[in-house]
């Protein structure tokens, strides 16, 4: 994986559980369209109106490919429609990221 898309989220706060649900549908989505998924996060303490989601691509075309499978995924299509609907995203901004060589999902080693 070599490119990330880094989406950000603000939020309802008071709808919460209905992003958390509009996430975990993605769970099964983004992979069966060709996204890696690498997660989803909603606020646990601190400011309580931004999450942010996690995708990864090899690289762009990978991405163009990915976005024509969920135009085409009808689970995709009604979760959109769902989040269009129930209002609890207020704005979604897009970053794109290239993991450093070396740093990307390192494994934690535990010293005796």
């Amino acid at each position: 994986m070599h490119t990330v898309c880094f989406i950000r989220y603000q939020i309802d706060p008071f709808q919460l559980s209905a992003f958390s649900d509009y996430a975990t549908h993605w769970g099964r989505i983004i992979p069966r369209c060709g996204g890696h998924l690498l997660g989803y996060f909603v606020p646990s303490e601190g400011t309580n109106d931004i999450a942010w989601g996690l995708i990864g691509f090899d690289d762009l075309a990978a991405y163009e490919r990915y976005r024509a499978a969920l135009r085409r995924d009808p689970e995709g299509q009604a979760n959109f429609e769902r989040a269009r609907t129930q209002r609890f995203i207020l704005r979604e901004e897009r970053t794109w990221l290239a993991s450093v060589p070396g740093t990307f999902a390192q494994p934690r080693q535990v010293q005796p």
